[in-house]
């Protein structure tokens, strides 16, 4: 056979064919990956070939459920409760992910068929209110807010207004809900901080406002 005419390999190892006029060496095989190694051991050599047959793509492949590492957790649901007066139907926080005391809390609500609100919003298209998107940014806001490096206390906690508000795209059940919650301006002597919230589907933005928050009294 012509060298020409000799077929290549798919796979990542290109076999070194020997030519009649060169016999091969007894027990070895000379294989030539592209990383430039020839690999001379014939047990090695045949991994190799087992490699290559099965392909590449599935040897480095993971199955879909073991893709996704779980969310850091925070604060847990508990201690969740312990600082947030919301209880159920009104609780919309159910992990926090992430918090920087007296900057910033990033927290998720998983948002699932059995909410309340879908039956209503609506029976045939399950989508999450964007005034309850609103309350469980406020809601990581005021995780932020009543904690002891922005002065705030555990009894009071009020949202207080909110604009530049946007809605980007729509939240449906099975989503989970990425909110983060960052303290701009905060004046102490009067409880009232000022918040950019942004939630997020996976990378994609899907609501964004500005909030003020208020610890004072009522």
């Amino acid at each position: 056979m012509e060298p020409a005419a000799m077929a290549r390999s798919p796979c990542s190892a290109i076999y070194q064919a020997t030519l009649p006029s060169a016999p091969p060496v007894p027990g070895r095989l000379s294989i030539r990956p592209r990383c430039g190694l020839a690999l001379t051991n014939p047990a090695a050599a045949r991994r190799l070939v087992t490699r290559c047959t099965v392909g590449d793509k599935a040897e480095v492949e993971k199955p879909i459920e073991k893709r996704f590492p779980p969310f850091p957790t925070a604060m847990d649901i508990n201690q969740i409760r312990d600082i947030l007066p919301h209880r159920f139907p009104f609780l919309l926080v159910d992990r926090v992910i992430d918090y920087k005391p007296g900057e910033y809390a990033v927290a998720i609500k998983n948002v699932t068929i059995n909410d309340n609100f879908f039956p209503g919003h609506f029976p045939e298209r399950p989508i999450m209110p964007g005034v309850l998107m609103v309350e469980a940014m406020a809601q990581v806001g005021g995780i932020v807010m009543l904690q002891p490096e922005v002065g705030g206390s555990r009894e009071n906690f009020f949202f207080a207004g909110i604009d530049k508000v946007r809605f980007r795209k729509p939240v449906i059940a099975g989503d989970t809900l990425i909110m983060r919650m960052t303290l701009i301006k905060l004046q102490k002597r009067f409880g009232i901080a000022k918040m950019e919230g942004k939630a997020y589907v996976g990378a994609d933005l899907v609501c964004e406002g500005e909030f003020l928050m208020s610890t004072g009294s009522e």
